[in-house]
């Protein structure tokens, strides 16, 4: 595993808590470095049904709360 997907997978594992519990990550939106958030949409669809073996539209889900907290780019970027 490279460290770019185990940040990304730490990225989704943490979606679980952050969700659950309603707390906003705070992450900067201009972060340079490689293997940084944040990630691309796919990616972040990729790991969230291999992870969580989630539905297309539970993974849709769930990297879409990713992206308004910072941690994933918008689909469309």
């Amino acid at each position: 595993m490279t460290r770019r997907s185990i940040a990304l997978a730490a990225a989704v594992a943490m979606s679980g808590v952050l969700l659950a519990t309603g707390q906003a990550a705070a992450t900067s939106h201009t972060q340079a470095q490689a293997g940084k958030p944040p990630f691309p949409y796919v990616d972040c669809i990729k790991e969230v049904k291999k992870q969580h073996k989630a539905s297309d539209a539970r993974a849709k889900h769930i990297c879409d709360q990713l992206v308004k907290k910072g941690w994933i780019k918008p689909p469309n970027a």
